[in-house]
């Protein structure tokens, strides 16, 4: 039995994997200190399950249209309008099965057999695999440490070959928390004009941002910018909906048309009454998204103030997300060594860097309690003071 040819490029998700060990690990009575999850601790706030719950005692289990219903579509226009200062049409609103399907329909919309994709590492590791799966080649751009991992505008410029088709963006950032400036994204979008190369902009982790960081989206910098940018987004990270698989997009009119097409033959509609659980969530007390967010700010600062006492490793104070990349390349390991011999000796799970392109590096979530935080970085400073 012989499997189609793109299956041999595909490398499986490693931060699933890492999850379910450390699952399994805990299943058997270990006590697994996990920062690997990539998932808000949070349960769904009480208004929008409530809201899913009537939709399903209401008889809403059918069919909607492939792009979503109407009124989801219309509250999540209001909201890139009010939030991001973006004008969408409905009609420009497609709805899917979670954030990471929308970046999956957007680069099968937009990229052929033979582009390039140019993605900046350290990058959320499905991007790359999305790339090759479209049959477009990804072209990796290693960008420093000393920049808050972030591509320039000059990097970019210097990434670009005939074949570009897309930049991924992706800001506040996942592994590295790290988020665009105005001027940042101001210099990459001039860029992108001049070979009208398309911007997939993941905005999926707008609402978790800290200090005097501020969300810019892409699409809201200029005319020119709107027309070659994708703006994803989703409910996973902001309501902690992870399980609930909602997410949207926005784009210009003839992009949205030809993904509402493409989600028409394969998963078609959203769940019908998670939508109702969306727009419960858009047009619902707000209030949930800042109690949320003060209490991944409280980890954020405890953890990087223990990160700060363990010698031979550095992190760059992320400003997004609820993630803190910790370069331990002097510790003399490579992530993947790192992170089996933490999870084996100490019952620490993180992610290794390699998983997003920088091998010199492990990826720590905050997105878990506190206790958890402070025993899990105990046994990390302790680890690290043996290898």
């Amino acid at each position: 039995m012989e499997l189609a040819s793109r299956i041999n490029d595909i490398t499986p998700s490693l931060t699933l994997a890492i999850d379910s060990k450390a699952k399994a690990m805990k299943a058997e009575g270990i006590d697994v200190c996990g920062f690997g999850t990539g998932e808000p601790d949070f349960d769904t706030p009480d208004h929008i399950k409530a809201a899913a719950v009537a939709a399903l005692a209401e008889g809403f289990t059918k069919y909607t249209p492939s792009s979503g219903i109407l009124e989801l579509r219309q509250a999540i226009a209001d909201k890139f309008q009010a939030d991001n200062n973006i004008s969408y049409k409905p009609s420009q609103i497609i709805v899917s099965s979670g954030a990471k399907l929308s970046c999956f329909n957007a680069i099968m919309a937009v990229c052929s057999p033979g582009d390039e994709v140019i993605i900046p590492s350290p990058f959320w590791l499905s991007y790359p695999e999305m790339v090759r799966l479209a049959g477009a080649e990804p072209v990796i751009v290693q960008t420093r440490q000393e920049n808050s991992w972030k591509i320039t505008a000059e990097e970019f410029a210097n990434a670009m070959t005939p074949r570009t088709k897309m930049i991924i963006i992706n800001s506040p950032g996942n592994p590295t928390g790290s988020v665009y400036t105005r001027e940042e994204l101001e210099a990459i979008v001039e860029v992108a004009m001049d070979e009208d190369i398309f911007i997939l902009s993941d905005e999926i982790y707008e609402k978790l941002v800290y200090d005097d960081a501020q969300h810019v989206s892409v699409a809201s910098l200029s005319p020119e910018a709107y027309d070659l940018t994708i703006t994803v987004n989703g409910f996973s990270k902001a309501y902690a909906m992870t399980g609930w698989r909602l997410g949207y997009l926005g784009a210009p009119e003839a992009i949205a048309k030809a993904i509402d097409s493409i989600q028409s033959h394969s998963t078609s509609n959203a769940c019908s009454f998670a939508q109702k659980g969306g727009l419960a969530a858009l047009t619902g007390d707000q209030q949930c998204l800042a109690d949320m967010r003060e209490e991944f700010n409280i980890r954020r600062e405890y953890m990087m103030e223990r990160l700060s006492r363990i010698p031979r490793i550095s992190a760059v104070r992320p400003l997004g997300a609820f993630f803190v990349l910790v370069n331990i390349s002097e510790l003399g390991l490579n992530s993947q060594n790192f992170s089996d011999r933490l999870l084996s000796k100490a019952n620490v799970a993180v992610v290794p860097g390699v998983a997003f392109g920088d091998d010199r590096t492990i990826r720590l979530s905050y997105a878990t309690s506190l206790d958890v935080i402070k025993k899990g970085l105990d046994r990390l400073e302790d680890f690290c003071g043996t290898v």
